[in-house]
């Protein structure tokens, strides 16, 4: 069996950073070394050493960082990750164009994944939406995405994505946000023409299928070449 490679969390206070937590400890790929968040109470839980974010420069070596933070921790990540030669999965939504410049720049010196949705589902409904778009000229494309009431974005950076292949299709998505309850994530793309109405959904249970995806995700590309990664360029290419 290879090596298990290093892995630091960032953002691990948050309901992403602690399914990734608990799940990779159920691996045996992955050996999480460091676990950063904005105010640290126990320093070590679990024999994981855990830093303050503006500890983060003193974070033991890795190979790979997965990022589910704010917008506003997304640089000093990206820019540690650079600076070791660590890989870099991001789930953090609402990043800045800035932001997203430099992560395409970064990608020349490392490997690099931002993704909305580490869902599987979720990837082969991203392919879907592309070749409907593309099958249907003409068509009305709406996007419509349910979230938990504490969800900060909107549209989400899902429906978002699911919106540039459309767009890559030929369609022009529009977009309707629902915040309610404790709902962990819903996608529905409709395609719409006189008499004919096309759906295609994705409904997620629980949090516990991102935070596997964003591990697999960081396995595989910590083992890349530098570059600009997608998620179902890793899982199916």
């Amino acid at each position: 069996m290879p090596t298990p490679i290093r892995l630091l969390v960032h953002g691990a206070s948050g309901r992403m950073g602690r399914a990734l937590l608990r799940l990779a400890a159920e691996r045996d790929d992955v050996a999480v070394v460091a676990a950063v968040q904005r105010s640290v109470g126990q320093r070590v839980v679990d024999g994981i050493p855990h830093f303050t974010a503006s500890e983060l420069a003193g974070t033991p070596a890795f190979d790979a960082a997965v990022d589910f933070s704010l917008p506003e921790g997304f640089d000093p990540v990206l820019a540690l990750c650079r600076g070791r030669g660590a890989a870099l999965v991001s789930g953090t939504t609402g990043l800045a164009d800035a932001q997203r410049a430099a992560l395409d720049a970064a990608a020349s010196a490392i490997p690099v994944l931002w993704q909305a949705n580490f869902s599987v589902g979720v990837a082969v409904l991203d392919e879907l939406v592309e070749r409907a778009a593309f099958a249907l000229p003409g068509w009305d494309c709406d996007i419509v995405e349910s979230h938990h009431v504490h969800k900060r974005d909107a549209p989400s950076g899902t429906a978002l994505a699911l919106g540039e292949s459309a767009s890559r299709g030929g369609a022009e998505p529009r977009y309707a946000s629902l915040r309610a309850g404790d709902i962990v994530g819903e996608h529905l793309v409709q395609f719409t023409t006189a008499g004919e109405r096309i759906e295609l959904v994705h409904r997620a249970g629980n949090r516990d299928i991102f935070a596997q995806g964003a591990l697999e995700a960081a396995v595989r590309l910590a083992r890349r070449a530098p570059g600009r990664y997608g998620l179902r360029q890793l899982l199916f290419g």
